[in-house]
């Protein structure tokens, strides 16, 4: 957050920071894969067990994988490459 500063850090200077716009989705990548996994395998269905929750889950995210893609697709961020 803007509000947690301190002129007592030593930044090295491999790294380069940068300004993160507001928005959890745009700053953490993995809330749109999950997002994604929960729009194409995993929402809108009714499981008969707990067996069955964790069959589906391992088999959308296999799915995924399998398409790295579309991960790397999904979790780009623009605004990254901007600087």
């Amino acid at each position: 957050a803007g509000w947690h500063m301190t002129r007592k850090l030593v930044i090295p200077a491999n790294i380069t920071l940068l300004p993160l716009p507001a928005g959890s989705p745009e700053l953490n990548p993995v809330e749109n894969l999950w997002q994604f996994l929960r729009e194409n395998w995993l929402g809108n269905r009714i499981f008969a067990s707990y067996e069955a929750i964790l069959d589906q889950s391992c088999d959308a995210w296999n799915r995924l994988i399998d398409q790295p893609w579309r991960i790397m697709s999904i979790g780009l961020r623009a605004w990254a490459h901007e600087f």
